[in-house]
């Protein structure tokens, strides 16, 4: 609806610019003394009537460029508040998850703390346990492969 009564007043501001340029031609409507810019035009009041519809097309397109930069930058400005708010829901969600799991640890520790009682090692005991007999062949390294003797294989005849 909008881009109609647009279309509707550019047509109207046209037929208007046309009507006022060929009204005022002629040597019945001449002018004298009159200056733009340090120029002195000659013409009739038509010529003044057009020029000053060109100047006011060009106001326009630099005003349209103006607005159209101003929207461009207060949309990517309002999409940046969006991303910014979109991240400190983020982050303070991770923090609270965070806070909730360290707190969840922390309880479990103070828990299995309190279960299991503090035990000393019996001195009348020196058997190894299955269980760090199994730790400790597990972590010890395994021996070293004996070395290949390239020279014997290639002796040896061949069938």
């Amino acid at each position: 609806m909008i881009i109609i009564l647009g279309l509707v007043i550019l047509v109207a501001a046209v037929v208007v610019g046309v009507a006022g340029v060929l009204g005022n031609g002629g040597s019945a409507h001449t002018l004298s003394h009159v200056s733009m810019l340090g120029y002195h035009v000659t013409g009739s009041a038509g010529t003044l009537f057009l020029s000053g519809i060109v100047v006011g097309a060009a106001g326009l397109l630099g005003l349209s460029l103006l607005l159209a930069g101003t929207r461009r930058t207060a949309r990517r400005g309002s999409a940046a508040r969006r991303g910014l708010k979109q991240s400190r829901r983020e982050t303070a969600a991770a923090s609270q998850e965070r806070d909730e799991l360290i707190q969840q640890r922390d309880s479990a520790r103070a828990d299995s703390a309190s279960d299991v009682p503090p035990s000393l090692p019996d001195p009348s005991v020196t058997a190894i346990s299955p269980a760090a007999d199994a730790t400790s062949v597990a972590d010890a390294p395994a021996p070293p492969a004996p070395p290949l003797d390239i020279h014997a294989s290639a002796s040896a005849p061949a069938e």
